[in-house]
């Protein structure tokens, strides 16, 4: 949040490529080094850009998309989708499961309709269970929990 709009973006985007280098080092399998290069494809850094915008830079969609290329398998595709949807919800003060729900629905849907998922052979069937999937494990992760007494007595003696 304290960097530049135009700095993060470059940051986030090295991620896929960064990644991929540290496999291919590694002598880690072609396929894996595949997934590290395509699972963001060429989506928006949406929160980047709108906030450069609204910093009054004169900015290109294309300057904050990941450079691609789409992913070319259904792997490819739902490590992609997992990752976005788990930092998105991670960012989320203390979220609800509809608010979950809401969110890995609506990441889905925009890369179904930003074309993300043109390269590879995933079908509606599969991102409906790619939804369902990730709509209840998050849920099981970030579900509230109660403060047991012992944990509040020992927080007593501490302070």
């Amino acid at each position: 949040d304290k960097l530049p709009a135009l700095m993060s973006k470059n940051i986030i985007i090295a991620h896929a490529a960064d990644g991929a280098d540290m496999l291919r080092k590694h002598r880690m399998p072609k396929e894996i080094i595949d997934i590290a290069e395509q699972h963001h494809g060429t989506t928006l850094l949406k929160f980047f850009y709108h906030k450069a915008k609204q910093n009054g830079h004169d900015v290109k969609e294309e300057d904050f998309r990941y450079p691609g290329p789409k992913p070319q398998t259904k792997e490819s595709a739902v490590i992609g989708i997992a990752d976005s949807v788990e930092a998105a919800v991670r960012s989320m003060a203390h979220p609800t499961h509809e608010q979950i729900e809401s969110l890995v629905r609506n990441i889905i849907s925009d890369r179904l309709q930003d074309g993300q998922f043109s390269d590879c052979d995933i079908t509606l069937k599969e991102l409906n269970t790619v939804t369902e999937t990730l709509c209840e494990t998050l849920k099981g992760i970030f579900h509230s929990r109660i403060e047991y007494p012992e944990m509040n007595k020992q927080k007593v003696k501490q302070a």
